[in-house]
């Protein structure tokens, strides 16, 4: 039986709604979470770029994201768990959701075989051979102790064949039932790093509707303390994306947090928002910064062109980031030019300051019951070359 403290750990409100939208809060052991939120994503502890646990204070972050793949690679989960965790090793106390590792089994690995146990397959950085199953995925994610671990799946790319999604859709509840009673396992452990780990389940079901919400029904069942979409922007088009998501919605607990994996832009997180989900990561805006593409509240900007050549103005006149109060966008530009490392530090900056500001205007416009015209509004300006 759970004590009082451990039903409190990791609990959605759900505050207000305005159309599909949802605005709640996530109470967790590394302190509160306000959604819809966007998850920095530091894949190996810190984000690229250069930027420190200091910097995610600063551009507002409120959650972070580590991979339990990379981390097993280097420097080792058990190392981590020697340091004290996750949270010590990095010098960040709020919270972090840990991927289980299993889309980059399945993105990163040339030679793998999977069997019911796991899969067999290669590392990608000196090709020595590694299992990984549900009950190693969350040992490594248990050794790390972040606030929320990631059930491991198998995430197919798009299209597959639909006998192999339905087959592979069935594993991965498997799975899941194993990795639920292995965190459960780890957790009555006195040597545990973090005892209040919770899990969420991952939905999968490539892009075929039924696959998708049998599969979260099924799921949906165990009771976990989240759930996510996991599987797309893997091949698929954004409207396929939206109509999955429109799918699966209606069958995801209503008291729990919704989380669309590894999405996306900003065009693509206002349309999930309008449809039921809560929390969001992505590589792209620390990737696109370090290759000069700028996310503006006036679209997207890239900042190597000519153009910018003599332009005095910061890159976002309406942005209050480190990056905008202090440079001009001739000199980022010439940074990148030269090949400064400073160009990329002060780009990705911005673009998580970008993305965590408009997660808060989207969390204000939900509790004012604006966002569907604020969405109206920002969609076709987000998304357009600047």
């Amino acid at each position: 039986m759970r004590s009082a403290l451990e039903k409190v750990v990791l609990m959605f409100r759900l505050e207000k709604t305005s159309g599909g939208a949802r605005l709640g809060e996530i109470t967790t052991v590394h302190g509160k979470i306000k959604t819809p939120l966007f998850m920095n994503v530091a894949t190996s502890a810190a984000i690229k770029g250069g930027i420190s646990s200091a910097d995610l204070e600063t551009v507002n972050c409120q959650t972070a994201l580590c991979n339990a793949y990379h981390l097993r690679l280097r420097p080792g989960d058990s190392l981590i768990k020697e340091l004290g965790g996750l949270h010590q090793f990095m010098n960040w106390h709020k919270p972090i959701l840990t991927d289980s590792g299993g889309f980059q089994v399945f993105s990163l690995a040339k030679l793998r075989k999977i069997k019911e146990e796991g899969v067999y397959f290669s590392s990608h950085i000196d090709g020595a051979p590694i299992f990984m199953g549900p009950e190693q995925s969350i040992q490594i994610q248990s050794n790390l102790g972040s606030t929320i671990a990631m059930a491991f799946d198998e995430c197919v790319s798009n299209p597959a064949e639909y006998g192999y999604v339905k087959k592979s859709c069935e594993m991965t509840t498997r799975w899941l039932v194993r990795s639920k009673n292995e965190l459960e396992r780890l957790s009555r452990l006195e040597n545990t790093v973090n005892r209040q780990q919770k899990l969420f389940a991952i939905n999968q079901g490539g892009t075929y509707p039924d696959l998708r919400t049998d599969h979260m029904k099924r799921i949906a069942e165990m009771d976990l303390d989240g759930y996510a979409i996991g599987g797309l922007a893997v091949g698929e088009t954004a409207q396929e994306m939206y109509d999955i998501i429109e799918s699966v919605q209606p069958y995801m607990p209503e008291n729990k947090p919704r989380y669309l994996m590894g999405v996306g832009t900003p065009v693509n997180i206002i349309q999930a928002v309008s449809r039921g989900i809560d929390m969001f990561d992505c590589v792209m805006p620390s990737r696109n910064g370090r290759h000069s593409t700028i996310f503006t509240w006036d679209g997207v900007m890239q900042l190597k062109n000519e153009r910018y050549k003599t332009d005095t103005r910061p890159i976002d006149e309406n942005c209050g980031c480190p990056a905008c109060r202090n440079y001009s966008r001739a000199y980022i530009r010439h940074l990148f030019k030269v090949g400064e490392m400073l160009s990329g530090r002060l780009a990705v900056l911005h673009n998580l300051y970008f993305y965590n500001k408009l997660m808060e205007k989207i969390r204000e416009t939900i509790g004012n019951d604006s966002f569907e015209s604020f969405a109206r509004e920002m969609i076709p300006v987000l998304g357009r070359r600047k």
